[in-house]
């Protein structure tokens, strides 16, 4: 067995009641690619982040090089060799590519100045490293603002590996990547390899995981659950690890609602931008389609999309109507609302009440042909009592309000339009317990009132529990589309890890 370069031991990470890791256990050896793989919210990039000093422990040891070490921010661990590369990229927009590369590590003048010219000539030989893959205002001057994301990726890379890491993980970086830059960026692995580096890689794709990784650790809520050779294992063995012993079953469909209805009210063809890849699906009325796959693979666009925030080719067709929304004020017209989940950027005004709040889409109802405010206010107060909402008065900021709360009043908003379609974005997220429940309720409520309501969740379990349907997302696509008896866990994780050797797993069902 080779020896351990870095160690983690019962690592754990507590977010207040929330527990993130409980026991994050992997060792890192030289030579060698260590896969990191689990569903969402399985702890892997909690684990990475401690590792690499972003976040802190509460408990646990890590050992580096046969000593025990923590860093308390990620420079210390640079400077002790350990790297991250993440999908959320540390470029500075405002400097050049050279300047990215080389932040806080520049070469000098012999008389201490930057040297800028040695800089960019280092920068433009780490660039031939993904020679052919990217358009040519990619150069060491390029300032990193004026890059599209895929390119952003390859200067994330190429800092990190500027660095001469002892360690490097590699934490779904290939997800902004095409095909040709995925193979430059595991020419780059197998070279860091064969210098025994210490390679860690976090991936959403089975096909990647199998060609580039030896070995493979697998997390589930927040512990590490089996480890496995890639040679002598194969994708069944590690999803049936990621879910447990579920594997195969059929989950009992619990309070979710049966639907016979046969017509389709909203009719998703071919459509395409730069986060969709050709996404197809239809829904009936009444209908509560879920969207799942692990986070990132074009649920939040597609909502977006369908509700007018991005241009795109394909076709929508809504209550036997052809459309194709250029503003969200125009998809708002034709009974379309959109519940986000981040309610801080996209669905409050913090600084404003919370009576301000419910009404910043509705306020033509109360305008004409004057002002009701007693209306909206009697309006606002009911919206209040049927979701139960905690608060002094609809004249207190909605900053007041609890996360729970104040993702009520988001909800409430829109509620009051009485939507036909209503599109929710992990609308969950960081919400307690109670206010889950009476949200589900509510989510009931509105099927048995005839709205058709398309549900993204990064929580596997929560689609299981309420959808009938739900179409599993990967790379911008619908890679399955599972109802009935196909509708397990198993085969969730399974297409959203992009598997293909099903022979254990229920074929997805079709919707035409």
């Amino acid at each position: 067995m080779k020896s351990i370069v870095l160690c983690t031991e019962n690592i754990e990470k507590r977010f207040g009641g929330v527990i993130a890791l409980k026991d994050g256990s992997i060792e890192i050896r030289p030579g060698e690619v260590l896969a990191l793989v689990g569903s969402n919210g399985s702890g892997k990039s909690t684990l990475t982040k401690v590792i690499t000093g972003v976040l802190s422990s509460d408990g646990g040891t890590i050992t580096y090089h046969d000593k025990p070490v923590s860093y308390s921010n990620p420079m210390a661990a640079q400077r002790a060799g350990i790297m991250a590369v993440y999908q959320e990229l540390s470029l500075i927009p405002s400097l050049t590519v050279a300047q990215n590369i080389w932040l806080a590590n520049e070469p000098k003048t012999r008389f201490g100045s930057i040297d800028s010219k040695t800089m960019n000539a280092e920068t433009a030989k780490l660039l031939t490293l993904f020679e052919g893959t990217f358009q040519p205002s990619l150069h060491p001057e390029a300032y990193v603002r004026d890059l599209p994301l895929d390119e952003r990726q390859i200067v994330e890379i190429l800092k990190a590996y500027s660095r001469k890491p002892e360690v490097l993980i590699l934490d779904e970086a290939t997800a902004s990547l095409d095909s040709k830059q995925v193979n430059c960026l595991f020419d780059l692995i197998q070279l860091l390899k064969s210098e025994d580096k210490g390679l860690v890689f976090v991936s959403h794709r089975m096909d990647e995981i199998f060609r580039i990784a030896d070995r493979a650790v697998i997390l589930r809520n927040g512990k590490t659950v089996g480890e496995v050779l890639i040679a002598d294992s194969n994708e069944d063995e590690i999803v049936h690890l990621m879910v447990g012993s579920n594997v195969g079953l059929t989950r009992e469909l619990g309070g979710r609602m049966t639907f016979s209805a046969q017509e389709s009210v909203l009719i998703v063809e071919d459509l395409e931008n730069e986060q969709l890849n050709g996404v197809s699906f239809n829904i009936k009325q009444g209908e509560l389609v879920g969207i799942g796959g692990l986070r990132g693979q074009g649920q939040s666009s597609l909502l977006h999309t369908l509700f007018g925030n991005s241009h795109y080719t394909g076709k929508i067709t809504l209550f036997d109507e052809t459309l194709s929304f250029d503003h969200p004020k125009e998809a708002i017209e034709h009974g379309v609302a959109l519940i986000p989940g981040d309610r801080a950027t996209e669905g409050l005004l913090l600084l404003r009440s919370i009576f301000e709040n419910f009404h910043l889409p509705n306020w033509a109802k109360y305008c004409r042909p004057l002002l009701k405010m007693k209306s909206a206010h009697s309006d606002a107060e009911e919206m209040g009592k049927q979701l139960n909402l905690i608060m002094e008065s609809l004249d207190a900021p909605v900053s007041s309000l609890s996360g729970g709360n104040a993702q009520k009043v988001v909800i409430g908003k829109w509620l009051l339009r009485e939507p036909k379609l209503l599109l929710l974005d992990d609308p969950t997220k960081g919400v307690d317990v109670g206010t889950k429940s009476e949200f589900y309720k509510l989510l009931v409520k509105l099927q048995e009132n005839g709205t058709t309501i398309l549900f993204y969740s990064s929580d596997e379990q929560e689609l299981l529990d309420l959808c009938e349907r739900v179409l599993v997302m990967q790379d911008g696509k619908v890679k399955a589309d599972l109802s009935g008896d196909n509708l397990t866990e198993a085969n969730l994780v399974f297409h959203s890890m992009g598997a293909t050797n099903n022979n254990n797993h229920h074929e997805e069902s079709t919707h035409a």
